[in-house]
């Protein structure tokens, strides 16, 4: 990786991370305080609509912003294009939300959800207002500027959620917490962007980025849906309280492990898009992203897994107990997911959006058949049964990636063996200590945190890990 190139990359994971784990680190604080309020029920009732405002948001997005940022010679004519294309289709997507809300909520069977269907379906069109600019700054790397707007509104919006909770606004303090959050943000982003879209729309240039577009549109439906299929399928075949359970274990582990792929992926994206026609060196950026990704991510999943019972308990109550146990099952799935973002990463770099969206299409048909084995057993199975989808999918992915640039399956488990094995290592005495002492809650928290961490420093620097090494001189220069 050149000098530059390095600088670059590092400068933008620095800001992309700053941005995602200050910003996710007061929305998880918020949760956590409004989850000692609220009960399981009403998150679960928000956590129903899920995938319906995700659908909606890809089908707003349609492929444009990666295909934006892909193309090195983009021109303002692309840009507003892609913009007035955007805000049609979320005025189009909302629309479709407001009639159908009565649908949503019968298929449900909970009438409460067709003004909450109607309010937070305009998060959609708030979202369409900002894609151009969001892509824009990604392209130049600058995630400093995206971090302020998020960390603003992340601040305000968490705070007036929080008064809402405690004045007995319920799930309506959800709610509205998440609007405000996406209003602020879309509005400075208008305002710290300084780009403004001009007066023109051209079907050349629609076709062009729609040519590159449409196959990531339809892999990203096809993953949005799917994505949100156990959401959907909890909430019609158990109780609220169970979706509940679900979706803040979901999201305890999606503050590690999705926060950090997603910081990979938005850097990772542009920064090998610049070198895509040179194959030696985009299989030597990618190994190092790859290693370096699963060094951080890997033990902080099992250190996750291992604490959950006890973090539970601090963070929020004896009520949320069961969501620890889904933790430590989910935990094993979710990290694979940075490894699985960077290989598909490597796709779209290439240019190959169709074989992209035949990856999903092969994917998506495993999760359904596991989902039908494993749903008359129950929640619990259901998790077990994502954990093998990951797996699987590992295979699949590594297996093209090994097609284009010759780093397949087995090329990819021998780099990340010795990472795996430490953090599987690190996790088991974390988890054998916490569930030996009877202390309180928070105390066998900082006892099994601190533990993990001297444990898995002291190893990787005594077994001279070159990502320990690599990291550490960020640090030092930062």
């Amino acid at each position: 990786m050149s000098e530059s190139l390095k600088n670059k990359t590092v400068k933008g994971t620095i800001w992309s991370s700053l941005e995602r784990f200050s910003v996710q680190g007061i929305q998880f604080v918020v949760m956590i305080i409004m989850a000692r309020i609220l009960t399981p029920a009403d998150y679960g009732l928000v956590g129903m609509l899920a995938i319906f405002i995700a659908i909606s948001q890809s089908l707003v997005d349609s492929g444009f912003s990666q295909a934006l940022i892909r193309k090195q010679d983009r021109s303002e004519i692309d840009n507003s294009t892609v913009f007035y294309f955007n805000i049609a289709v979320g005025i189009v997507m909302y629309l479709i939300l407001f009639f159908s809300a009565p649908l949503i909520a019968d298929f449900y069977n909970e009438p409460l959800l067709v003004p909450i269907t109607r309010a937070i379906g305009l998060s959609v069109v708030f979202n369409s207002l900002a894609v151009v600019q969001r892509a824009l700054l990604t392209v130049k790397l600058d995630f400093k500027t995206q971090a302020k707007a998020s960390l603003i509104g992340a601040l305000i919006s968490g705070a007036i959620g929080i008064g809402m909770a405690y004045t007995g606004f319920g799930v309506w303090a959800i709610v509205w917490q998440q609007l405000l959050n996406l209003a602020i943000i879309t509005t400075l982003l208008w305002i710290l962007s300084h780009w403004k879209p001009v007066w023109a729309y051209s079907w050349k240039s629609f076709r062009e980025l729609f040519n590159f577009g449409s196959k990531l549109l339809a892999s990203g439906l096809l993953d949005t849906i799917y994505k949100n299929l156990y959401l959907i399928v909890i909430g019609k075949f158990f109780k609220a309280s169970d979706l509940g359970y679900y979706t803040r274990a979901h999201q305890f582990t999606d503050f590690a492990s999705s926060n950090i792929t997603g910081i990979f992926q938005r850097v990772t994206y542009p920064v090998l898009s610049t070198i895509q026609d040179n194959d030696e060196r985009l299989a030597d950026v990618y190994r190092r992203l790859l290693k370096t990704s699963a060094f951080i991510i890997f033990p902080l999943m099992m250190g996750l897994g291992a604490i959950a019972k006890p973090m539970i308990l601090s963070f929020l109550t004896k009520e949320w107990l069961f969501s620890a146990v889904l933790i430590q099952i989910l935990c094993f799935s979710q990290m694979w997911y940075p490894v699985h973002a960077i290989n598909l990463n490597l796709l779209q770099v290439k240019g190959r959006s169709d074989l992209f969206l035949k990856l999903e299409i092969i994917k998506k048909i495993v999760i359904t058949i596991t989902l039908c084995i494993t749903l008359p057993f129950g929640l619990i199975p259901m998790c077990w049964g994502m954990l093998a989808n990951s797996i699987i999918a590992l295979v699949i992915n590594t297996h093209y990636t090994g097609k284009l640039i010759h780093l397949g399956f087995f090329s990819q488990m021998k780099d990340l063996l010795p990472t795996l094995l430490l953090s599987l290592a690190t996790g088991a005495i974390v988890y054998l200590t916490v569930s030996s002492i009877h202390l309180n809650s928070w105390v066998t928290l900082g006892i099994g945190i601190v533990e993990g961490i001297l444990i898995y420093i002291l190893a990787a620097k005594l077994l001279r890990f070159k990502e320990f090494s690599e990291l550490l001189s960020i640090v030092r220069r930062k």
